[in-house]
């Protein structure tokens, strides 16, 4: 499975680095199969537990690959970085976002207000924002304070 990912990651790189879209059908379809056979591989390997000789109430508990397994068979959004180039194919620019946010609760112990909060989250997000867009956040922030806020444009979806 690791490979796969790598693979189709490597495919879509390369179709963005010439100024495509969106791959080849074909090769979608191929991806999609060769993910699809990998999961049951991995199912096949990975069996559910027996169930218990006393009833017990609750779920039964699942071994680690399993539930990696059942994690992966949510294809659509594992792969949604395949069929949409505008999808990251990590999340790490989502941690980022909220690291400064578990810092902030871990070092101070979180905030004294709600309102404090609030206007932590509205500068964070204003600022996480420009950066995003390329725009200098120097620039914003003197901008701000001179009565003339910079927007980021809005970008449709």
């Amino acid at each position: 499975m690791l490979l796969l990912l790598g693979t189709i990651k490597h495919q879509v790189d390369q179709a963005k680095a010439t100024g495509q879209n969106v791959l080849a059908p074909e090769l979608i379809l191929e991806f999609e199969h060769r993910y699809q056979a990998l999961l049951e591989q991995g199912f096949a390997a990975n069996p559910p537990p027996p169930p218990p000789l006393v009833k017990s109430r609750g779920r039964l508990k699942q071994s680690p690959a399993r539930n990696l397994l059942h994690r992966l068979n949510q294809q659509a959004a594992v792969l949604g970085f395949m069929h949409d180039f505008t999808v990251p194919f990590d999340n790490n620019q989502a941690e980022r976002d909220l690291r400064m946010m578990k810092l902030k609760q871990k070092i101070s112990g979180g905030f004294r207000s709600h309102e404090g909060a609030t206007m932590f989250c509205r500068i964070r997000s204003y600022l996480s924002t420009l950066r995003k867009q390329g725009i200098s956040v120097l620039d914003a922030l003197v901008s701000l304070f001179m009565g003339n806020p910079i927007f980021p444009p809005l970008k449709a979806e």
